[in-house]
């Protein structure tokens, strides 16, 4: 048998693997194993089902009595740093009386998802009513959890969204052929995130349940943004759970072929004991959240006190519907949002790629009169800083036009922010030992997590103990070992696709080794990535969601958000995204000085190039970074449009802290031939 033979007898076999799925008895005796596994046992014999006291409970008790028909009476927490938002999910889940409904994108088997887990499982034994959906393509990692979950108990249930080819878990070469076969369905996710706690309490936001998003990663960890609402909404909120949870698309993973057949054969497994990788980490997050104290000083004191509040978002309707953006209820809103806006937007997103529609909106903003025209200010990732390679190239090719088409002011978030809502303790990162200068011994180019979030470095330029070139050799030796020992770049290296799963373009996490992982980077520390997605209209409209304000959200997820119009919530919001902007935290992107000559004709032959669908090879760009420099004379950073902006600020490169090399090549690369990915980023 040549080996053509071979290639496709393997494909058909494949093919005809991928593609099976539990027949009707099959389906009917792996419930029926799951059912009769099920425990109805009970913790807790009390009405209330043995809930703690909880601060954050209490505000939708409060929001409800201050509430009428007529005026709605809620209470909104914004929160910025990673830990606190993990304490207070656990803390609500043990508040929980009645129900727990859970949804999200990514749910992890790591310390945060296993926290997260056991506590769901607790609340479950005591008689809460756990539901927990979670997108197929970014669930628990084994089939094993999963046909353990399916059995663990009576009042705990599980169901995967959208499941690609009837499946819990698929491989990369079933990925591939599903590509092949149901490119639409593949793309179509739930990227929804929501916890509701008895239909009173909510949050929602951008973090999914993994280490990275509460400052657990020792590599890399999400500057995020979470919204906890309490009050009337958290019953809009119910009943959009409802309609995902009713779904047919929502499948029980008990019916699953991978797990079914896991139940027929073996039975339900035994649910392995939480292994926490630092278990003292998990234990003083379980201790501080039976501390009233502690919740009400981090949390529930700065709650805001706020009128009406909108839950928008997209139905699974969007996923049934011939023309998506018809039922896209939340892209609609949110861009009807952006156009009422007379004086300000400021928009925060990780990955600055935008929908057609997006880009018309943004470009007929700026063609008002100027006196009409509302600034527009964006806060969004460097490639430095982000997890998403591919979106950032799409956003450096169109740089020109955000700048003079749209009139952005693009700040992009640096991957060691000095001022960010980051507890860099609560990582676990092992680093060389230090001396009193946070310079390592061993090192001189390796600092401490502190100094490298603070931006500083441990190599100086003067030093009159070694030559220019050994200088130069001893840091080339040194960025070696940091990829080799301390960057994240390396672990990636030797775990190929660690974070395959995590990634927010789904649609690319199975693409090559250089699309999944993060750039090399000059210097080590723990990299943060910017992946908050909010908005602020004209101070006074505050949005906090899900959606990345690109066509993905546009045409294949479905999305959520919750919209306040309140001044005090709005301006709060708005200072939080405007840390993310200072000086220490970001660059700015900004038009660079005029070539001496041909300066018309480099302008005219870029934008011609941008404008081709696939080529875009002119190597002159219209945009750079640029780094504040504070003087006499330049007290306080300034927007590029300010005259004195150039007095101010020095020009950086297109990609500052990045080791260049190879990798700025394939940028380019990216950047020339990218442009077609723009539809699924």
């Amino acid at each position: 048998m040549n080996w053509q033979v071979r290639l496709t007898v393997a494909l058909l076999a494949l093919c005809l693997g991928a593609c099976a799925s539990l027949s009707g008895p099959q389906r009917e005796r792996a419930t029926a194993v799951v059912v009769q596994a099920r425990s109805t046992e009970l913790t807790c014999d009390r009405a209330d089902a043995c809930a703690r006291p909880s601060p954050l409970r209490a505000l939708a008790a409060r929001a409800f009595a201050e509430s009428t028909p007529e005026a709605p009476r809620h209470y909104a927490l914004i929160m910025d740093r990673g830990p606190d938002a993990l304490l207070a999910r656990v803390n609500l889940i043990r508040s929980a009386t009645t129900a727990i409904d859970l949804q999200t994108y990514i749910f992890d088997e790591d310390d945060a998802g296993r926290l997260v887990l056991d506590e769901l499982l607790a609340a479950a034994r005591r008689g809460v009513r756990v539901r927990v959906l979670i997108d197929q393509l970014s669930a628990l990692k084994h089939v094993d959890t999963l046909a353990a979950l399916a059995g663990a108990h009576a009042n705990f249930e599980l169901r995967l969204y959208s499941p690609v080819l009837g499946r819990a878990q698929i491989s990369y070469p079933q990925y591939a052929l599903a590509a092949a076969c149901c490119w639409r369905k593949l793309n179509q996710r739930m990227h929804t995130k929501l916890l509701l706690i008895d239909g009173a309490v909510g949050i929602t936001g951008g973090r999914n349940y993994q280490d990275d998003y509460y400052d657990w990663d020792d590599e890399y960890n999400f500057r995020d943004r979470d919204l906890l609402v309490a009050g009337p909404v958290a019953r809009v909120m119910a009943q959009d759970f409802a309609l995902f949870w009713g779904d047919r698309r929502a499948v029980p993973v008990e019916g699953l072929y991978d797990v079914g057949h896991r139940l027929i054969d073996r039975g339900v497994p035994a649910l392995p004991p939480m292994q926490f990788e630092r278990p003292e980490r998990a234990q003083a997050m379980s201790r501080d959240a039976d501390d009233s104290a502690l919740i009400v000083e981090r949390l529930a004191s700065r709650a805001i006190p706020v009128g009406p509040v909108r839950y928008i978002s997209d139905t699974p309707e969007k996923h049934h519907a011939i023309n998506a953006e018809e039922q896209a209820v939340a892209s609609g809103s949110l861009r009807g949002l952006i156009e009422s806006a007379q004086q300000e937007v400021i928009m925060q997103t990780p990955y600055l790629v935008l929908s057609d529609a997006a880009q018309d909106m943004f470009r007929q903003l700026h063609q008002r009169p100027r006196e009409q025209r509302p600034k527009v200010i964006i806060s969004t990732n460097s490639l430095a800083a982000t997890d998403a390679f591919i979106a950032y190239a799409l956003s450096y090719k169109y740089k020109r036009r955000y700048l003079r088409e749209f009139g952005f002011n693009i700040f992009e978030f640096k991957p060691f922010p000095a001022d960010a809502p980051i507890d860099v303790a609560t990582t676990g990162a092992t680093l060389p030992d230090f001396d009193d200068e946070g310079v390592s011994s061993a090192n001189p180019n390796v600092v401490s997590p502190s100094r490298a979030l603070a931006g500083e470095s441990g190599t100086t330029e003067s030093s009159t103990e070694f030559s220019p070139e050994e200088i130069e050799a001893r840091r080339a030796e040194s960025r070696r070992e940091l990829r080799d020992r301390y960057d994240r770049n390396s672990v990636v290296e030797r775990e190929e696709y660690r974070r395959a799963l995590s990634r927010e373009y789904s649609a690319l996490r199975y693409s090559t080794r250089g699309a999944n992982r993060p750039v090399p980077l000059e210097r080590a520390g723990v990299r943060i990535g910017l992946h908050a997605k909010s908005m602020v209209i004209d101070q006074k409209i505050g949005v906090v969601g899900t959606h990345n304000f690109d066509p993905r959200g546009d045409h294949y997820n479905t999305e959520s958000a919750v919209v306040i119009e309140d001044a005090a919530f709005a301006q709060a919001l708005a200072a939080s995204i405007r840390r993310d902007m200072e000086p220490a935290n970001a660059w700015v992107i900004a038009r660079r000085d005029k070539p001496p000559v041909f300066s018309g004709l480099d302008y005219s032959i870029g934008k011609m190039f941008e404008a081709m669908p696939v080529f875009d090879l002119w190597p002159m760009r219209y945009a750079t970074s640029y780094e504040f420099v504070p003087g006499p004379q330049c007290p306080q950073p300034l927007l590029p449009s300010d005259p004195g902006f150039r007095a101010c600020y020095k020009p950086v490169g297109d990609f500052p802290e990045v080791s260049a090399g190879f990798k700025g090549l394939t940028t380019r690369i990216f950047t020339a031939f990218g442009a077609g990915l723009a539809p699924i980023l």
